[in-house]
């Protein structure tokens, strides 16, 4: 490629016909990056680049040197619109003719029919078959019974193959089970499997969203789900079950470990993982109870202004007058939904000026200095527990390593009183400190503890400051501190007889069977064996250290931004294989019932009133699809654990009104 141009070749987009080819319109892509009106210099037209200005000759060689100069030598475009004129000089490599098949338009139609959850009524639309006509005359439409028997059909066949590749995993299954009453008055339960695959990527699947008859008693939802695990084959895989903390829930779990005592790891003594987020949420619905004459008045007003499209016209008024932004509605909390409360309060005190002005204009009640002073206090007090409510609500990305330190920094958010800055405030954190020693104190799964002994950035050091932190005691620093080693132990040697035992399904005794006896393969083997028992003695007593030991001795992993635990795990799993075993079981365990509840919204969605008379089955082959045909962003698998599927979970969108919701339908049950 030749040098930079000074002067380069013109366009044929141009005529010579003086100032009147100035105002031509060019077509070509090139004309985005210099300016439509060319300028005339000692009387020679010439282009002017949008971004350096150079001037470049017009002459009859077309464009080619105005594309070289975006292309290669422009030194003020940025990067991206440099990549995308490159892209539209890009050309589709051709291998011959394109050759319509319908199957494959037909699977495409049912994918994006499930994904887009389009109604199967809208395929009997008049205007849907010419359309498609339109694009392929050869295509035959289907109709919606069609259709909805091809959703189907992929559901099932999506089905078996994902029945096959949990029955063949190595590593135990982690779930998240919770019920929904549909708008067809049926009770449906939802059952998510999480596992992480050999490959050490995450992975959430749906596997079950089915009715379930009333009532929901233990026993009921008990049978419901090892009927689901049964059907898939996968029920001597459980390791934990992430639920509510409903009564009928625990009953449930206490059945599912009294049955399957035979198939679970220590008799499934650490089966019950109780949904974080929902005790954080009733944590704080505790609190904001004792404070909600503040937060009462500034709901009410901002109902009023929903009221009407006049008062919220009036309302954005006297914002513009303000210099702050209109509103097409301000946040209105769903009472039982914390977040939507604290984001409603922080925006009532943005909008405090606005908010007076229309309460005085429009003779409603208002809350006093005292009160707005209050809600600003305990908006700001709410925020501290953001980021935990968050960390839990993950649903695509590992949380059980992080439960310690973000229950750990509830626990300082709660004993700080530099926060505690009025009685209000005082009496907030009471009864948060209160719901928190019921559900926290010292009652936490053994299973998250030892999860968080597998995050290689804090290992024991961390869990000996957290018992510091919040033991009240030695002796209950110390027996915590005892109780965790212990398990970890007893897991770590259960976890080695597994892989002992499945790297024995592959000795070499099998390999050289069938030989000869006299194989100079199997006499080197024997030279191997014999010259590892003679180490082994030789060594005696100075024998190497455990795996377990080895790992907890090594220095700690520095922590930062880019540092992926999963990843970490798989570049380490040769050096400890015992402990990678352990890691794709315990760090798969949800600490929230998030990503069963976000199926909840899907099946609201799929369900709405002009869908209403689909069967259980269709329900269920449409969410679990729903669910199968979720893709990662640019689909870059190896950053998988990085993702969070539309922060599902992780950051909430807040509604505007009581609509329902993924986090509303969460807390509401």
């Amino acid at each position: 490629m030749s040098s930079h141009p000074s002067e380069g070749s013109g366009t044929n987009d141009t005529t010579t016909g003086g100032h009147a080819s100035q105002t031509r319109s060019r077509r070509a892509k090139v004309w985005e990056f210099f300016e439509q009106e060319l300028i005339e210099v000692d009387g020679v037209l010439k282009a002017v680049c949008k971004y350096c200005r150079l001037q470049m000759v017009s002459g009859k060689s077309g464009t080619n040197s105005l594309r070289n100069h975006i292309v290669e030598h422009c030194p003020q475009i940025t990067e991206e619109d440099r990549q995308r004129f490159i892209a539209t000089l890009k050309k589709e490599p051709s291998e011959g003719s394109f050759v319509f098949d319908p199957q494959r338009t037909r699977e495409l139609l049912v994918k994006w029919c499930i994904h887009a959850e389009v109604p199967f009524n809208k395929f009997d639309d008049p205007y849907f078959p010419p359309l498609m006509e339109s694009m392929q005359p050869t295509l035959k439409v289907v109709g919606r019974q069609t259709l909805r028997n091809d959703c189907v059909g992929a559901y099932e066949r999506a089905a078996q193959e994902l029945r096959v590749e949990l029955q063949n995993l190595d590593s135990r299954i982690c779930f998240t089970s919770d019920l929904w009453t549909s708008n067809q008055k049926l009770g449906y339960l939802c059952l998510t499997a999480h596992y992480i695959d050999s490959n050490f990527v995450l992975h959430k699947k749906i596997i079950a969203f089915r009715d379930v008859k009333y009532p929901h008693t233990g026993l009921a939802i008990e049978e419901a789900l090892t009927k689901c695990l049964k059907e898939w084959g996968i029920h001597r895989k459980m390791f934990t079950i992430t639920l509510d903390n409903a009564s009928n829930n625990k009953a449930a779990c206490d059945l599912l470990q009294e049955n399957g005592k035979a198939d679970l790891l220590f008799g499934g003594e650490h089966l019950l993982v109780r949904c974080c987020a929902h005790i954080l949420n009733i944590l704080v619905q505790d609190g904001i109870g004792i404070a909600h004459k503040a937060i009462e008045k500034i709901r009410d007003l901002i109902r009023h202004i929903y009221s009407s499209p006049g008062r919220i016209q009036a309302f954005n008024e006297i914002a513009g007058r303000a210099g702050l932004a209109e509103k097409a509605g301000l946040i209105l909390d769903v009472p039982n939904w914390w977040n939507s409360t604290h984001a409603m309060i922080v925006q009532a005190i943005e909008y405090k000026a606005v908010l007076t002005r229309y309460a005085t204009a429009q003779n409603q009640p208002l809350p006093t200095d005292e009160e707005w002073s209050d809600a600003k206090a305990i908006g700001e007090y709410l925020g501290a527990f953001e980021e935990a409510t968050r960390a839990f609500s993950a649903d695509r990305t590992p949380t059980s390593h992080l439960f310690l330190y973000n229950l750990l920094c509830v626990h300082q958010a709660l004993a700080d009183t530099e926060w505690q800055v009025n009685q209000v405030l005082k009496n907030l954190a009471s009864a948060m400190v209160n719901k928190f020693d019921k559900y926290w104190d010292g009652n936490y799964n053994i299973a998250l503890v030892i999860a968080s002994l597998l995050d290689p950035t804090k290992k024991m050091d961390f869990l000996e400051f957290f018992y510091e932190e919040v033991c009240k005691d030695f002796d209950s620093y110390d027996k915590s501190l005892e109780s965790a080693k212990t398990w970890f132990t007893n897991y770590f040697e259960k976890y080695e007889e597994l892989v002992r035992s499945r790297s024995n399904e592959h000795p070499w005794s099998r390999a050289s069977a069938a030989r000869s006896v006299g194989s100079p393969v199997l006499g080197k083997r024997k030279v191997q064996e014999q010259f590892a028992k003679f180490r082994s003695m030789r060594r005696g007593s100075n024998a190497e250290k455990s795996e377990l030991d080895a790992y907890l001795e090594e220095k700690h992993v520095r922590e930062d931004e880019n540092f992926e635990i999963l990843s970490w795990w798989k570049t380490n799993s040769n050096k400890y294989p015992v402990l990678s075993a352990m890691a794709r079981d315990f760090l798969a365990i949800p600490v929230s019932t998030v990503s069963s509840e976000s199926a909840f919204s899907c099946g609201g969605r799929i369900l709405c009133d002009s869908r209403s008379s689909l069967t259980p089955k269709a329900v269920e082959a449409l969410v679990c699809m729903k669910d199968w045909l979720y893709q990662y962003p640019n689909n870059e698998v190896k950053n998988r654990p990085d993702y969070c599927c539309e922060r599902r979970g992780g950051h909430f969108d807040v509604l505007k009104g009581a609509d329902s919701s993924t986090f509303d339908q969460f807390l509401l049950n």
